[in-house]
């Protein structure tokens, strides 16, 4: 289970990402474009969702575009959601109190993916990539 102060050290752990308010909520944006935000349900979310409305904390996550959105959605129902408000909008609902810390932080990943610039992107790629695949030593030791 997730928490609020997962969702920041994740999310400030990104290259570029700040945090601010919206709506007198949480919000992490970077290059001033919101890419997860603290999301609770409005009173036309719980109209629309009846008696399958969430009651834990609820992220709002930035997708790559509306396929992503689908394919989220379809992956695991009970952590991902959405309502009408988001219809045509690349955003998913999360229940934090559903998803694992390395689900929350692969979908963090792909959220800032979706919002930050070309450069700041590539270079934490580039990053990874190296990290995750270390040169080798071409130096020999002397015994």
């Amino acid at each position: 289970m997730a928490t609020w102060r997962d969702v920041r050290r994740l999310a400030l752990a990104l290259p570029g990402a700040s945090e601010t308010d919206s709506r007198e909520h949480a919000a992490w944006v970077v290059n001033d474009k919101f890419f997860v935000w603290e999301r609770p349900l409005r009173r036309s979310d719980h109209e629309a969702l009846g008696a399958s409305a969430p009651k834990g904390p609820i992220l709002g996550v930035r997708t790559s575009g509306l396929e992503m959105k689908e394919a989220m959605l379809a992956s695991d129902p009970r952590v991902y959601f959405t309502t009408p408000h988001f219809d045509g909008y690349p955003a998913v609902l999360v229940r934090l109190d559903k998803i694992g810390i390395k689900d929350l932080e692969a979908v963090i990943l792909e959220a800032w993916l979706a919002r930050a610039p070309k450069r700041l992107a590539d270079g934490l790629l580039n990053k990874n990539d190296n990290a995750a695949c270390p040169r080798r030593s071409t130096s020999r030791r002397r015994r």
